[in-house]
């Protein structure tokens, strides 16, 4: 808003929504991504059956992989399928070379031949070879990232949020074979997304007080010399300070320092702390502000 210049607060408010929405879709493609690789793995091992001059071990295969629980239970979760259909997120079928590249990736690995060297297997191995390859193979593939910085701009900085996701939904997995089981949701609850327009509409409704009080914390630089992201930063945290009654003024200095050493310069995180700091303890000295609860200050 303050690079374009743009005072329509519900549409840049249903660009946010829209673009946290999409961080869903994310979600939904990489669990599928699990399962069109177990499709492609069967695919392989009947090609290779029906060969003219197949091989004992190509007619009689081990059926691991393509029968591990976990795949299956991703496969068969009538929630992911109906995401996928209702969201028309037909990426694999369009770009199958990735799930290829992964397939072969994922076959030409010491963990696949360990986890291969048998026939059968526990819940509890096949749920930790699928943690195991996510987090091994897939998660830091280059192509793969390429592909998703190529498909939405925006993805590549929700991808590790997505991928811990993942994982924490792989690990929490039950051998229950409930077809039914749910998906975790984009929002905690209704309080979670209207903590995302609040910090966001009284940020820009409040924007222009939050930058004099800027003013002065910086006696090497002036308000033109900041990055536009270090005042957004700023800005947000200024709101959370006397906007957000409930919560900890070393919560909010933290969480803005760690999106600060994401997004911003190497230095950003020690600047915006020293102005945090000193913006903290005027309010708290002048009384303006209005903590409630045990330990918020």
């Amino acid at each position: 808003m303050e690079q374009t210049q743009s005072d329509n607060l519900d549409k840049e408010e249903k660009f946010l929504l829209f673009s946290i929405d999409q961080m869903y879709d994310l979600f939904l493609i990489n669990l599928q991504l699990l399962v069109e690789i177990k499709e492609h793995a069967a695919e392989f091992l009947e090609i290779s059956q029906k060969k003219y001059l197949a091989t004992s071990e190509e007619k009689d295969p081990n059926t691991k992989f393509i029968k591990n629980e976990v795949l299956l239970l991703l496969e068969n979760n009538v929630q992911l399928k109906a995401e996928i259909e209702n969201r028309k997120l037909n990426c694999w079928q369009l770009d199958d070379e990735y799930v290829k590249i992964l397939w072969k990736e994922i076959k030409e690995s010491t963990l696949y031949t360990e986890y291969m060297s048998t026939k059968l297997s526990s819940f509890r191995e096949d749920k930790d070879f699928v943690i195991e390859i996510f987090k091994e193979i897939i998660a830091p593939n280059e192509k793969l990232y390429e592909y998703i910085e190529d498909k939405k701009l925006t993805w590549v900085d929700d991808l590790p949020l997505i991928n811990t996701a993942i994982i924490k939904m792989l690990r929490k997995s039950k051998s229950s074979h409930d077809e039914h089981k749910s998906l975790p949701k984009l929002y905690k609850d209704v309080d979670d997304k209207k903590f995302a327009i609040d910090i966001f509409r009284k940020t820009v409704l409040n924007a222009t007080t939050f930058a004099k009080e800027i003013d002065g914390k910086t006696p090497n630089w002036d308000q033109d010399r900041i990055a536009e992201l270090d005042k957004a930063i700023i800005k947000m945290a200024i709101c959370e300070f006397v906007k957000f009654p409930s919560i900890p003024i070393k919560v909010t200095i933290n969480e803005y320092l760690e999106i600060a050493k994401e997004y911003s310069t190497p230095k950003s995180s020690i600047f915006i702390n020293g102005i945090l700091d000193k913006i903290s303890k005027e309010y708290q000295e002048s009384g303006k502000l209005n903590k409630v609860g045990r330990g918020l200050l």
